[in-house]
């Protein structure tokens, strides 16, 4: 079954758009989680993501704009010409801690040693599995962000991409 999906940016936050319904946060929870790396293993689901990514990212740019996306295939697949690429990483146990804070956040209950486990074997899947496996793209920067706060990364991010932003003339 072919879907739809639709990303738009409101009020200073995405969401993400499946056959018309928000999903945004449906997409956060540990069970879609415990899933992702599973089917990322799929070619013709890859297939079909990096099209949909790539048709998202065009249309971002076609409005005049540019893009910011995440994803463990993001640099090196789905946008290997990107004009910034950064490998963003953080020690396991702080990357549980801070999800494990957003999953009580939003009122859903497990343990911290649970989220340190799923967050543990999804790396290793990721990194093995044959297609669009988690690598860091050659011409990538690294942000190690396990002592940086979300600003920090943040002001980084936006320093780089200013070093490469290409100049104006007016």
């Amino acid at each position: 079954k072919a879907v739809t999906l639709a990303v738009t940016h409101e009020h200073g936050s995405m969401h993400i758009w499946l056959d018309g319904e928000d999903v945004s946060e449906k997409i956060r929870t540990p069970e879609v989680g415990q899933h992702a790396s599973s089917v990322a293993t799929l070619a013709v689901v890859r297939e079909a993501m990096v099209a949909m990514q790539r048709q998202i990212g065009a249309s971002f740019k076609a409005a005049g704009g540019g893009v910011i996306v995440d994803g463990r295939d993001i640099g090196t697949v789905v946008f290997p010409h990107a004009d910034l690429k950064v490998f963003m990483g953080a020690d396991p146990s702080v990357r549980a801690r801070r999800r494990h804070e957003e999953l009580s956040s939003r009122g859903i209950s497990q343990t911290y040693e649970s989220v340190l486990e799923e967050i543990e074997k999804r790396d290793k899947q990721d990194r093995e599995r044959a297609i669009s496996p988690l690598r860091r793209a050659e011409d990538a920067v690294d942000l190690d962000t396990t002592g940086k706060t979300i600003d920090e990364q943040v002001q980084c991010v936006v320093k780089w991409a200013r070093e490469r932003a290409p100049k104006r003339t007016v």
